[in-house]
């Protein structure tokens, strides 16, 4: 019998299959309460199996259950992106190399001149600057979920 992880996220999965628009919105007690485990069982399962590298965007509200937000982006089906994502990003980024990535995208017409500078107000040192550690990896993960978000 396959784990409770894999049974989850194989639900969760054939969701947003039936999905029309490949997003969806459960509530994390109410799916901790069907499957019989704890909320903690849900967030691990989202924060290992759907993340920016399979192409999964996730947005968490607090209060009102906690419901989580899930959306579907094909990263697969544009390979310049998909290696972008996870080669290029990767697990940490400088903000000196993020700025030329983005620089990149706005030469290239992916983002508007506009995004490109949201883009680096959001990663700039002054914005992380109450993040102490783990800074580069924060940026990382804000980069790689704007450009997830660009591409639906």
């Amino acid at each position: 019998m396959p784990g409770m992880s894999n049974l989850i996220e194989r639900f969760i999965k054939e969701m947003l299959e039936q999905a029309e628009d490949g997003i969806i919105e459960i509530g994390r007690n109410e799916l901790a309460e069907q499957f019989g485990c704890a909320p903690s069982q849900i967030n691990y399962v989202l924060t290992t199996r759907f993340t920016p590298y399979r192409g999964y965007y996730i947005e968490s509200r607090r209060g009102g259950g906690g419901y989580i937000k899930i959306v579907k982006v094909g990263i697969e089906e544009d390979e310049a992106m998909e290696d972008l994502i996870i080669n290029a990003i990767g697990d940490s980024i400088t903000k000196n190399k993020a700025y030329h990535i983005i620089e990149g995208l706005v030469e290239e017409e992916v983002v508007t001149l506009r995004e490109g500078y949201l883009m680096k107000a959001s990663i700039e040192d002054n914005a992380l600057k109450n993040v102490t550690t783990g800074r580069n990896q924060l940026r990382a993960d804000i980069l790689k979920n704007m450009l997830l978000i660009l591409m639906r």
